[in-house]
């Protein structure tokens, strides 16, 4: 069975899914949705059942979005709870979305977005709803989004199983020093990364390449660009390859943004640009005859970048949404520290990149633990923010931003990353008060859990000493 010669290797259409059940290459359809906290959850379908309906998808129970890491259910939430008995959703297959899975046997793959049931009105809360809200809002003004996302994270020779009985501790590394572009480190996981790139690109995720990172142990992994909620759900598609063959290959993989102190965390660094049709072509709005430090741009680009900007602190739970987020911004750690932009500059937050058709901005906040849908929402709501406000960015910052004392500095804890959400006029704006209610519940149930736990840094500071 070939693919469409428009579509990317591994993409099916209904009949092409349809005559693999019929010659036994297919068996199984899984349905899958993100969760908040960006992890997929759903269900495996037999794929002979998938096809009698394909428009009615499945249920699966509401709580899926109330609850924490554990799985347990968290009260305080409107959206669903005890009172309201739990019920379902429905789970509407978005088929264009529909794949063929290379790492797994005879599985395909479709994303599904939330709806509730029966109405079929999508779970406002639910992260892909959010961010297709955005895009409405986004179209309305005329414009697409492209986004590229840019992951990085820790590899091991350990399983997932063994790393958990051992407590995550005394990990088999990959590799004993940094191996940033170095070829021979690299070579010594590319039975691990190769696969991760091969099986990627022939279910539907093209890729660009994968390199080694600045931290020991540490890798990257480049997917090609594409609409924005296209590269969310390859964002997320990426991140379950590596996991579900890391743990096939015995290894073990992780996203955390900062699994050691003293070493580089990993980031998810967002290459965003809008783009608007001229003369029947798409076309990146983001070229143009203004001058801004050097850059040939247009105003629709100063506007975003200015809004971008501006709005990070109300919501920087979107960027950095884990306790474990915060303790990936240090000086000279290659993670920004500060509110700046800069052309091509990897100590800012902001870092503009390419010219003319290729002109893009990087965000290198977020760390790799975010959820994507969310991500990309909140660059949405903030760069339309700032082109209907006509928000002008900053001077760009020319030199080393670490070193910089009057750059305002980005929320240090989630705590306060939640009291700014919780209360920003924007977020309410542009996702509604439900959706800020929720999440800032969901944020602030995390940063409890962390508050009331007990850390193996305080038992060796106090067991005896104290």
């Amino acid at each position: 069975m070939q693919p469409d010669q428009n579509r990317a290797p591994g993409m099916l259409t209904i009949d092409q899914l349809r005559a693999a059940v019929e010659d036994g290459s297919i068996d199984t359809v899984i349905l899958a949705f993100p969760d908040p906290y960006g992890k997929l959850m759903g269900k495996r379908l037999d794929a002979s059942y998938f096809l009698t309906d394909v428009a009615r998808g499945a249920h699966a129970c509401d709580y899926l979005f109330t609850i924490d890491m554990e799985m347990e259910p968290v009260p305080g939430y409107q959206f669903s709870n005890w009172e309201s008995g739990y019920g379902d959703v429905h789970l509407a297959p978005d088929l264009p979305t529909l794949r063929r899975l290379s790492w797994l046997d005879r599985t395909a793959l479709v994303l599904c977005d939330a709806q509730l049931d029966p109405s079929h009105e999508p779970v406002t809360v639910a992260p892909r709803s959010i961010l297709r809200k955005q895009l409405e809002r986004l179209r309305a003004h005329g414009f697409e989004a492209m986004a590229g996302s840019e992951l990085e994270y820790f590899l091991y020779r350990t399983s997932y199983l063994d790393a958990a009985r051992n407590d995550y501790r005394n990990l088999a590394e990959v590799g004993w020093y940094r191996e940033d572009y170095t070829l021979l480190q690299m070579s010594r996981t590319e039975d691990l990364n190769g696969a991760f790139r091969r099986r990627l690109a022939a279910s539907g995720v093209p890729v660009e390449s994968t390199k080694g990172e600045f931290g020991k142990n540490q890798h990257e992994l480049n997917i090609r660009f594409a609409p924005i909620l296209e590269m969310a759900d390859r964002h997320l598609l990426l991140k379950q390859a590596v996991k579900e063959i890391s743990d096939q290959l015995g290894c073990s993989a992780t996203f955390m943004a900062k699994p050691y102190a003293g070493e580089a965390g990993s980031s998810a660094h967002l290459h965003v640009s809008l783009w608007t049709t001229v003369e029947g072509d798409l076309t990146n709005a983001f070229p143009g005859n203004a001058n801004l430090s050097g850059i040939a741009c247009s105003d629709t680009f100063r506007w975003f970048l200015g809004g971008w900007m501006s709005y990070v602190p109300e919501l920087m739970v979107c960027y950095a949404p884990t306790v474990n987020a915060y303790k990936r911004f240090e000086a000279g750690s290659w993670a920004p520290t500060a509110l700046a932009w800069s052309p091509d500059n990897r100590t800012a937050g902001f870092r503009v990149v390419g010219a003319g058709p290729r002109l893009r901005i990087e965000c290198r906040i977020p760390g790799a633990d975010i959820n994507p849908y969310l991500a990309y929402a909140a660059v949405i709501a903030s760069g339309l923010a700032g082109i209907d406000q006509r928000i002008e960015p900053p001077p760009a910052h020319i030199g080393d931003v670490y070193a910089a004392a009057d750059i305002q500095p980005l929320p240090a804890t989630l705590e306060e990353a939640v009291s700014n959400f919780s209360t920003s006029g924007l977020a309410r704006a542009a996702f509604g008060a439900d959706v800020v209610e929720h999440y800032s519940h969901f944020y602030a149930t995390e940063a409890q859990a962390f508050r009331n736990a007990v850390t193996d840094w305080e038992r060796t500071r106090y067991f005896e000493r104290i």
